[in-house]
């Protein structure tokens, strides 16, 4: 991989630059659904300590983004998507967005250790290595199930957020884990199928280019439909309770009907309404991770009060 191809004369990056260097919206679901982790676990850090746990995960997620930007800068002059990004751009040069990265995956690592436990700055580190070398460097190029690999390192957060709280990986974490595991290929594919041509321009073999349109909506419902059971399954945790229940089931039946109306059409369809429905499932999905992880802490916050999970109210003893 060679970055000769970006034919752009670098200017003095400015501060925002650097900050979308970071990948600020990711790292806003990271930093949700971290703080999730932590505020749902059977533990209780110190304000100060819980406030350095989110900010190391938040560094090491920007970490992550800024070694994604580096490595992807050839393909990402070529997407239309991402073609303004600053190293494409010509407003950062590749090699400081590589000491940047390299710099802040340390910095978190080590803090988020000190601040808390050796397995919660571990699997921090697993995650940042996981999207920037095996997900970014080895296989997004390479297959067209890098959705759903690239997923995984976007489902450790609330693992690391219940790890820097407790110490341990329970059920309940690895069950956060898989719901957003299984929510990210549709979310994505969804993505896929009205950017349309962006992800061939660059050679990026997405399932829309390497197996057709028609396979894709196929996932999409696939994954629809197991991503249920896991969602409900949380629910039954310690963690859950009768209003998680009842937001999870309700999302899931929206979302699910979303991508049915997805799978169901073809592309003249499609084409003629500009993609209205994949449109729509999109947002849907958006909010997905949203409702279930509020849902998750109001439950903690109920559970404080006394009214919380199913025994609080009145299901379990």
């Amino acid at each position: 991989m060679t970055h000769a191809s970006l034919d752009t004369e670098v200017r003095e990056a400015g501060f925002g630059d650097y900050v979308e260097l970071l990948k600020p919206r990711v790292m806003s679901l990271v930093v949700f659904t971290a703080l999730a982790g932590l505020l749902v676990a059977p533990a209780n850090l110190h304000p100060f300590e819980m406030l350095v746990a989110i900010l190391c995960i938040a560094v090491g997620a920007g970490a992550s983004g800024a070694l994604n930007m580096w490595w992807d800068a050839d393909i990402d002059v070529l997407m239309k998507r991402t073609r303004n990004r600053p190293i494409p751009a010509g407003r950062i040069e590749p090699g400081e967005a590589l000491a940047l990265g390299v710099a802040l995956s340390g910095f978190a690592v080590v803090m988020l250790w000190l601040d808390t436990n050796l397995l919660a700055a571990g699997l921090l580190a697993l995650t940042i290595f996981y999207y920037a070398v095996i997900y970014t460097i080895w296989l997004k190029r390479v297959t067209p199930q890098n959705i759903v690999i690239g997923g995984v390192a976007g489902s450790f957060p609330p693992m690391i957020g219940w790890a820097a709280a407790t110490g341990t990986v329970s059920i309940e974490s690895i069950l956060m884990f898989a719901v957003i595991f299984m929510w990210t290929p549709a979310h994505f594919w969804a993505l896929a199928l009205f950017v349309k041509s962006d992800y061939g321009d660059a050679k990026v073999p997405m399932l829309t280019e390497t197996h057709g349109r028609r396979s894709t909506r196929n996932h999409i419902l696939a994954y629809a439909v197991l991503q249920v059971p896991v969602a409900v399954a949380l629910g039954f945790t310690s963690i859950g309770g009768p209003l998680y229940m009842a937001v999870a089931v309700a999302v899931n039946l929206w979302f699910l009907a979303a991508c049915i109306r997805v799978w169901r059409r073809d592309e003249a369809q499609a084409e003629a309404d500009r993609y209205a429905a994949e449109k729509r499932a999109f947002v849907i999905s958006l909010y997905y991770l949203f409702l279930h992880f509020s849902a998750l802490i109001a439950e903690r916050v109920l559970g404080i009060w006394g009214w919380g999970g199913w025994s609080g109210w009145g299901f379990g003893g």
